[in-house]
């Protein structure tokens, strides 16, 4: 009989094999990229994520004969339960090896946890919230991930299947290549449009004011995405650590920002993938890691980038000046873009019912290239 035991994490041993995990699972795996050893312990770290501040959470590690086999964690949003009213809980970094068994341990572990707090319904993956890493992967196994979202082997998503849970939401990724300049029909439609928008003007982050700069990007996304599904909004410490982490990779040019009579009223924010620098690195910064890092992202340049926040006010969307914004703040990151040396860029995630924003995405060449699914199951 196997000895299959799931055991919480309570100390630095079980962090460490609950953040090296993936490296024994992705073994062989072309298009897995180990994450840097230092941001995951950082993300699940109590006293470093400002998300803790707002959310119990529980991580577990599932060991067979001693040898770790799979992982999950489980949550409750307090933010999340304040928003949607809906006695849901989340599930997240849930790794495990082709073993039924494990999988159906691990995920009744955090039901039973969620259960026992009073949530009706788990609902994710989450790793942590919708602000982080949203999803699994159920198709796009062909090419690496980009930063800030997950990869998985092709069985994840039957064995969650298996333990009753059924698809929610999937949100999409566009490969997006950033050389083309809009179709001339399109560039057209928008110059009209924008001819009309008195007060209008397009302009780049401003380094030197970078605190509040960031503050009116995260501003924009609060309020433009307020009525998305699953979405709460960044607190106050949440956009303090998201800029304190971010600095490091912005690239001025690369933000776009539109104002209407000097209220922004739109932006896209484009930063060089990081995944792309660091596949070769083993999570390791040290000792060459920090070197490597810094070369490539200062003198050699990426080649590749991802577009992780993009939103235009909810007052602006009806009607064709949100059309019109939204595709003026693409087209000026673009070209930010291609200055800096980008070749293509990742743009989402985007939820597959969001036919407004997909044809926009699609209609300046991006095409669907991964698919995140969310999965939910009733707990009563």
């Amino acid at each position: 009989m196997s000895d299959l035991r799931i055991e919480p994490v309570t100390d630095r041993a079980g962090i460490d094999a609950f953040v090296r995990l993936p490296w024994a699972l992705f073994r062989g795996d072309p298009n897995w990229i180990p994450p840097l050893l230092m941001e995951r312990r950082e993300a699940i770290d109590r006293n470093k994520n400002p998300y803790f501040r707002h959310a119990e959470v529980e991580l577990w590690v599932a060991r067979r004969n001693g040898r770790p086999v799979g992982r999950i964690s489980a949550q409750v949003d307090r933010e999340h339960l304040a928003a949607h009213q809906d006695a849901t809980g989340h599930f997240g970094y849930i790794d495990a090896e082709d073993d039924p068994e494990v999988f159906a341990a691990l995920l009744r572990t955090a039901e039973g946890w969620l259960r026992a707090r009073g949530l009706a319904r788990a609902a994710g993956p989450f790793s942590l919230s919708t602000n982080e890493e949203t999803g699994l992967l159920v198709d796009g196994f062909d090419r690496p991930p980009s930063m800030l979202m997950e990869h998985a082997r092709p069985y994840y998503g039957s064995r969650v299947e298996e333990q009753g849970y059924a698809k929610l939401k999937d949100v999409v990724c566009f490969d997006y290549d950033v050389a083309p300049e809009l179709p001339p029909a399109s560039r057209l439609l928008l110059d009209r449009r924008l001819a009309k928008m008195p007060g209008y003007r397009m302009r780049a982050l401003k380094m030197r004011d970078y605190d509040r700069e960031i503050r009116v990007v995260m501003d924009i996304f609060n309020d433009a995405w307020a009525r998305n599904w699953g979405f709460v909004p960044f607190t106050e410490a949440e956009i303090e650590h998201t800029a304190k982490a971010m600095k490091p990779l912005i690239v001025p040019d690369m933000i776009a920002v539109a104002e209407i009579h000097g209220e922004p009223a739109a932006m896209a924010l484009c930063i060089p993938n990081i995944n792309e620098a660091i596949a070769d690195l083993d999570g390791k910064l040290l000792p060459l890691g920090w070197a490597k890092l810094l070369w490539r992202l200062k003198v050699q340049k990426l080649r590749s980038g991802r577009v992780p926040l993009m939103g235009v006010r909810q007052k602006y969307r009806n009607g064709p000046a949100g059309t019109a914004l939204a595709l003026a703040v693409i087209d000026r990151m673009r070209e930010g873009a291609w200055r800096y040396g980008l070749k293509q860029a990742e743009l989402g995630w985007v939820l597959e019912e969001n036919v407004s924003v997909r044809r926009l995405i699609e209609s300046v060449g991006g095409r669907v290239y991964k698919t995140y699914r969310v999965y939910a199951k009733d707990l009563t």
